[in-house]
């Protein structure tokens, strides 16, 4: 994880991510009964069940660390679809990984904005930390990492994300910092959001299984809140929605 690490430049590498089809030759899993009772729950609460299958993909993450053959099917027995209609959406999402992914998956935007604002920059630096490139897992299993498009987050330009969580306003050195605190198993908070867990932790809470961190941290920052400040500073407010001004009728009329 040091600088010194030899870094990997060549233009073709193995992504751990973008390959198109589930790894057929690593069968091992973690599903228990247990889990599969937690997927026939997730069904349960759909009209159709089948549109159930999105969360129950992040669940067969949170305990295969990817989308496995044994989640594919398990998932198929469920909803009672076929394993190739499983596979087509887990296919499909980038949000789903093929091969198994970090305990800490890191995201970088490069998008517009925050590639205006050092995203390429910062994404670099990364995969000169981490001595991987986007797409790929450290070999102990500590980070995997992805160039994200769009984290919707412009006014904290540039974004990381860690387990999907909001780091904003990054640098080069904040990123260093923070690869070096989860690397050593530190506490690090979200700067909207809650505690960082893990991310096998965060496709639970995705899968809908609520962790209790909902309201952990504060949900926005000075820049989305700055407009609503200047407002009240100025007796700013939205119109009376009872007492709207009447339009022209000359101008109704054109």
């Amino acid at each position: 994880m040091s600088d010194s690490q030899t870094y990997p430049y060549e233009e073709e590498f193995e992504s751990h991510f973008g390959s198109p089809l589930i790894d057929q030759d690593d069968q091992s899993t973690s599903i228990t009964e247990q889990t599969m009772e937690e997927l026939r729950s997730l069904a349960a609460r759909y009209p159709d069940s089948r549109s159930a299958l999105l969360p129950m993909l992040h669940l067969v993450q949170s305990v295969d660390g990817r989308v496995s053959p044994a989640g594919v099917e398990a998932c198929a027995e469920v909803l009672g679809i076929t394993a190739a209609q499983v596979s087509g959406v887990a296919t499909f999402y980038t949000m789903y990984k093929r091969r198994p992914g970090g305990k800490h998956h890191i995201g970088v935007c490069t998008t517009a904005l925050c590639a205006i604002l050092g995203g390429d920059v910062l994404l670099d630096r990364v995969e000169h930390k981490l001595g991987i490139k986007e797409g790929q897992t450290t070999p102990d299993g500590k980070f995997s990492l992805e160039r994200i498009e769009c984290n919707a987050a412009c006014d904290f330009a540039p974004i990381m994300m860690v387990n999907w969580e909001y780091m904003d306003n990054m640098t080069p050195q904040k990123a260093d910092e923070l690869l070096d605190a989860l690397a050593a198993d530190e506490e690090v908070h979200s700067t909207r959001g809650a505690t960082i867990t893990s991310w096998r932790e965060a496709e639970r809470v995705l899968a809908g299984f609520p962790d209790g961190r909902a309201d952990e941290g504060p949900t926005a920052g000075e820049s989305s809140l700055r407009g609503l400040r200047i407002a009240r500073e100025h007796g700013w407010h939205a119109p009376d929605p009872n007492n709207l001004p009447q339009p022209d009728p000359e101008e109704e009329g054109k």
